[in-house]
């Protein structure tokens, strides 16, 4: 099973709209605020500006579209 990482802010309605899919999905994620200390750093290490941003395994999809993640997860 490939490691899900969701990078968030808490006002983002695309951020709830990707975590809302994911929950209803069943599948497993860790959630990262992109505003904690800790999640600046984290997400600084990936060179990428704005959210919601999914790491599924070792890609990364920008931004949240059901499509693209399905084919994203279900190719890793």
């Amino acid at each position: 099973m490939q490691r899900i990482t969701l990078y968030t802010m808490t006002n983002c309605p695309h951020c709830q709209t990707a975590k809302r899919y994911l929950e209803e999905k069943k599948i497993a994620f860790r959630l990262c605020n992109v505003k904690t200390p800790a999640g600046q750093k984290e997400f600084a290490k990936l060179n990428l500006r704005g959210v919601p941003v999914l790491k599924i395994g070792n890609q990364v999809l920008r931004g949240f579209n059901i499509k693209s993640f399905n084919e994203l997860y279900q190719d890793n």
